[in-house]
């Protein structure tokens, strides 16, 4: 299952990666062990906030990123974004479902684009969405802070989600990885874990630390004991 420890996966969020030298600071964290280069991309309209869109994405291909690139959408509407995105190069693309008129078509659309599909559930956020597209999904990202900023702390309340889908992922009997975003760091990825989650994003944990391997090491051991 995609559960085992073997398979935790770490995805830093370029959100709070240096952006005068992106390329080289992803670079460098691919370097000290982790996974997945996490996206959060925002529209100043879902979220009050604005970040960064496809042309990033691809720089980072044309630099030479090989690693999966993991979007998260935090745009409405969402269909022009996933076009683009897959055209740059993205691996997986996650969106909120309240941000699609048509859930099932937008998943669609990532998967006819070659690329790999999900949603994302914000802290207040249920579940029923979930309902009739689980097949059509490869990653289920839990919110564990409200989306918008980088730097807030891990709403405890989402451990609970967690293993709540956790059980809906293994009563489905499909590979959906299940992400957590939000506040996680070295002290509280062993509880997090321990609740269900396989894919952890974290943004100012690691880019806010001088030694990026350091804190990545610290994650692995703490998992390693899950």
């Amino acid at each position: 299952m995609a559960n085992l420890k073997t398979d935790f996966q770490i995805a830093p969020s370029i959100l709070a990666a240096n952006f005068a030298c992106l390329g080289e600071d992803v670079s460098k964290v691919l370097d000290a062990g982790a996974d997945i280069v996490h996206f959060d991309v925002m529209d100043n309209h879902y979220v009050p906030n604005l970040t960064i869109g496809p042309m990033v994405c691809k720089a980072l291909r044309n630099h030479g990123i090989t690693a999966p690139i993991d979007v998260h959408l935090m745009v409405t509407p969402v269909d022009h974004m996933i076009t683009e995105f897959i055209d740059a190069g993205a691996t997986y693309i996650t969106f909120h479902p309240e941000a699609s008129d048509h859930i099932d078509r937008s998943l669609q659309l990532i998967k006819d684009g070659g690329c790999k599909a999900g949603l994302v559930f914000n802290p207040a956020t249920p579940l029923h969405y979930l309902d009739h597209v689980l097949d059509k999904m490869d990653m289920l990202l839990l919110m564990s802070v409200n989306p918008g900023f980088g730097g807030q702390k891990f709403i405890k309340g989402t451990l609970d989600k967690l293993r709540q889908v956790r059980q809906i992922i293994d009563e489905s009997g499909l590979p959906i990885r299940l992400e957590v975003d939000g506040g996680v760091t070295s002290d509280n990825i062993k509880e997090i874990a321990q609740a269900g989650a396989d894919t952890f994003v974290s943004g100012s944990a690691i880019f806010g630390k001088p030694n990026y391997k350091k804190v990545i090491d610290e994650m692995r051991a703490a998992l390693a004991t899950v």
